[in-house]
């Protein structure tokens, strides 16, 4: 966080928010935003339905999506969810999930009422085990600006 956002840095009493905060939130949301990048560089941003699994964040997408095209030339993604009020932004790149893809079909059911295709070869899953992390609440802000790096 830049300095000048006022974010404490030095352990001066700064209420950090805990790992636990942001998964509460990754698991209970409906709709996540990912970014990706354009074959011209450019951005594109849409919506997904998506999971908080295995400490991981899973999405299905068609393969000749807009996203999907994105990801198998640049697997470079940014996950935020709706809110601003209660931030969470997953950095890193997507992995196309491989092996059994029940359970992830399975809590996708339980949470959407709606099952995707482990077997359709026109879609991909794709799985974001984040680099870093940001989180902050609004009322908090930069009070509880958080930063988690993963590598």
């Amino acid at each position: 966080m830049p300095t000048g956002y006022g974010a404490p840095s030095d352990g001066s009493g700064g209420a950090l928010l805990p790992w636990s905060w942001a998964v509460e939130r990754l698991e209970r949301a409906h709709n996540y935003w990912i970014c990706t990048t354009r074959a011209d560089g450019r951005p594109h941003a849409v919506p997904v339905w998506g999971l908080w699994l295995e400490d991981a964040f899973w999405f299905s997408t068609g393969r000749t999506s807009a996203k999907g095209r994105n990801l198998v030339r640049n697997p470079a993604i940014v996950v935020h969810l709706e809110s601003g009020d209660e931030t969470v932004i997953l950095e890193g790149d997507a992995e196309e999930a491989s092996g059994d893809l029940e359970r992830y079909a399975d809590a996708y059911e339980a949470k959407y009422a709606y099952r995707p295709s482990t077997v359709d070869e026109t879609n991909v899953t794709y799985v974001l085990r984040p680099r870093a992390a940001q989180t902050w609440t609004e009322s908090g802000f930069p009070r509880d600006a958080t930063r988690w790096d993963f590598e």
